[in-house]
């Protein structure tokens, strides 16, 4: 099956164990440290089980997050750093940096990772996850910041959060040509979705080529092929209007427009780099524009060859166009409450200075495996339904 949306690959990350050999000073504080354990693991389970749905992923996140912020907010009364938060050294890799990983021992580093994992997760659930806010909070704690064109460095998580918009508004585009709804309105739908995957792309135009090239010809591709459905649908607007020649020129526009949309994805399908392959190319919903911009195209200049005899314009119409409903809303990301089990009497009992001595029992460190991500392809294509 031919995908339409470009997908990254997921974060991968190192195995952590969460044993402190003597740190942990009671069983209360033990048996926080197998919940970070086993919460950790089976949240790990569910980025590669295609059985998992958004409800198992909130359940399997919250679960953990909820545990993990005990070693991130003070729990002593004061303003101070939790004690705990640089315990433990975490491993993740970068999504386009292939498989090598970078480190912090700190725990705002695990939670800002994790947290984009999960948000790329739903990307790749066909849905959307806007967490931003949340992580605006956190990464600017980190104590090493993030390295340029690292997934917490902020032009690549404003590019992520971006295409996810222009992904959530195609979904609109495709109901409300599905349900008729009137040129004007999709054309507007349109061309606000080419934007997203403009300002996409040039969020990542100072990123190094060798890691972005790809990822941006696909946002390029798709910038076109949105300004071809917005010159398309503009045309019949026109033409609705009795502005024959104005309506010609819109079309020959949209021609345009999606004759850069196939050479980009010709492009794209021949740069290396980083994430699947979209064939979008490929999809009904892609040939359908193609065909529809000819007919339409094709039908105003008999219909000014025979009623309206308007001159054609040498320029492009400029479309100011803006959606008066249809817009798709992000979804906002809640940090779960802390757990009960953190509490300032268990917090208290966690003792730096016993165990960080003797390292014979600690285990060696793994090495970060790549994610085997599940299939979760469509399984028809309809021209219309996009996830």
């Amino acid at each position: 099956m031919a995908h339409w949306f470009h997908r990254n690959p997921l974060k991968a990350t190192a195995p952590v164990s969460f044993n402190y050999y003597g740190v942990a000073g009671s069983p209360a504080a033990n048996k926080i440290c197998n919940d970070l354990r086993t919460t950790r693991a089976r949240l790990l389970d569910m980025f590669t089980d295609s059985t998992c749905n958004p409800e198992m992923m909130k359940n399997a996140t919250d679960a953990y997050f909820s545990l993990l912020q005990g070693f991130i907010a003070a729990l002593d009364g004061t303003t101070q750093e939790n004690k705990m938060r640089f315990i433990q050294n975490f491993k993740w890799t970068d999504t386009l940096h292939g498989n090598t990983p970078s480190a912090q021992q700190d725990a705002i580093f695990e939670l800002a990772s994790m947290a984009f994992n999960v948000a790329l997760w739903y990307t790749k659930f066909a849905s959307r996850l806007a967490g931003k806010e949340k992580l605006e909070v956190h990464v600017p704690r980190l104590i090493t910041p993030a390295e340029k064109g690292k997934d917490l460095e902020p032009r690549v998580m404003d590019a992520y959060i971006i295409q996810s918009q222009a992904e959530a508004q195609e979904v609109t585009i495709a109901r409300a040509i599905e349900l008729k709804h009137n040129a004007s309105l999709i054309a507007a739908l349109a061309f606000e979705t080419a934007n997203f995957y403009q300002k996409a792309d040039h969020t990542l135009n100072t990123l190094d080529p060798e890691y972005s090239s790809k990822w941006r010809k696909y946002l390029q591709l798709k910038q076109q092929f949105y300004m071809a459905y917005a010159y398309c649908y503009h045309g019949q607007t026109l033409l609705a209007s009795d502005k024959c020649g104005e309506a010609i020129r819109s079309l020959q526009e949209a021609e345009k427009c999606y004759s850069r949309a196939e050479a980009l994805c010709k492009e794209y399908r021949h740069t290396s780099g980083p994430g699947s392959t979209a064939k979008p190319s490929e999809q009904l919903f892609f040939l359908k524009l193609g065909a529809l911009i000819k007919n339409t195209l094709e039908k105003c200049q008999r219909e000014n060859g025979f009623i309206y005899f308007h001159k054609v314009p040498a320029e492009a119409p400029q479309l100011e166009l803006k959606a008066s409903y249809g817009l798709a809303e992000p979804v906002g990301f809640e940090m779960p409450p802390l757990s009960e089990q953190c509490t300032p009497e268990v917090y208290a009992t966690f003792d730096l200075t016993k165990g960080a001595k003797n390292d014979k029992g600690k285990p060696k460190e793994e090495e970060v495996k790549p994610v085997k991500e599940p299939d979760l392809k469509p399984q028809k294509d309809t021209g219309c339904v996009l996830s």
